[in-house]
């Protein structure tokens, strides 16, 4: 087994989560936080790294209970973290924390999953890749992405232009029928979760990524088999750091067009090992 998260920049703090738990089935949760820029307000006096680290913890006790749908484990999640700050912030703010959501649960019989928003699950089922992502984001302000990813990444225009781009996809955070679905104040963003089963006896292997990690393919450096291969090896943490080194090596973006030169990482790799494999 193997989970890690690196920061995208040093000084700031991380904000994605990963946590896996064990019992009569292995449970994982990874969540990737949208802080955006720091221009502008979020209504949230906690901050985006606080958010993640509560709806992790929340949602990952509230799967233990196999009765629990997924769905409903992240709703209670989602609705119990808003009124723990509903007094003090502004959930409602359209820059309130939000997050992206991966949860396994992992039993004798089969492994279920829920993705929501553009973090990744993968998993080699019977020798078959098998990839699980929402891009329902990708739809939203299509436009405002050419026209940030047409100028330098770290450049004021870049900036400014990303400003815009967040902007507009903030206010169509769990917006009904053209907006998005991701964990922020809206429980109801559960239920519109991808979620799925595979049978226990097929899966090999599996892992949860975030956006920054998966830029390992999107990057080119890689296959998803290549990562899981990564990941199972003596040192997975060669990931992350190929991810790292490809973004130094094009610090603006001219190759790889993106919001953040360096964003932050997260992943969890769960080998799964059975008697006289």
């Amino acid at each position: 087994m193997y989970l890690d998260t690196r920061p995208g920049r040093d000084g700031r703090p991380n904000e994605d989560y990963v946590g896996v738990t064990f019992g009569t089935s292995a449970h994982a949760v990874l969540l990737d936080g949208a802080g955006g820029p720091s221009e502008l307000p979020t209504g949230c006096h906690h901050g985006t790294p606080w958010y993640v680290g509560e709806l992790g913890d929340t949602a990952l006790a509230g799967m233990r209970d196999p009765r629990t749908p997924l769905t409903t484990a992240l709703a209670q999640a989602i609705g119990s973290v808003a009124e723990r700050h509903e007094l003090s912030c502004d959930p409602l703010h359209p820059g309130t924390p939000s997050s992206t959501v991966v949860m396994l649960r992992h039993a004798a019989e089969q492994v279920e999953y829920l993705v929501l928003g553009d973090s990744t699950l993968v998993a080699d089922v019977a020798g078959e890749i098998v990839m699980v992502c929402d891009r329902r984001i990708d739809a939203v302000g299509a436009d405002l992405w050419k026209a940030m990813a047409a100028l330098p990444t770290g450049t004021p225009e870049h900036q400014a232009a990303r400003i815009r781009y967040v902007e507009h996809q903030r206010r169509m955070r769990n917006k009904r029928p053209d907006g998005y679905p991701i964990a922020s104040n809206d429980p109801q963003a559960a239920y519109e979760a991808l979620t799925g089963t595979f049978p226990a006896a097929r899966v090999r292997r599996i892992a949860l990524l975030s956006d920054g990690a998966t830029r390992f393919v999107e990057f080119g450096l890689g296959t998803f088999s290549d990562a899981l291969d990564l990941l199972d090896s003596a040192a997975p943490e060669r990931l992350f750091d190929r991810v790292r080194a490809a973004e130094a090596g094009d610090p603006a973006g001219e190759r790889w067009p993106r919001a953040k030169q360096r964003d932050d990482l997260a992943a969890v790799y769960l080998p799964i090992r059975r008697p006289g494999r």
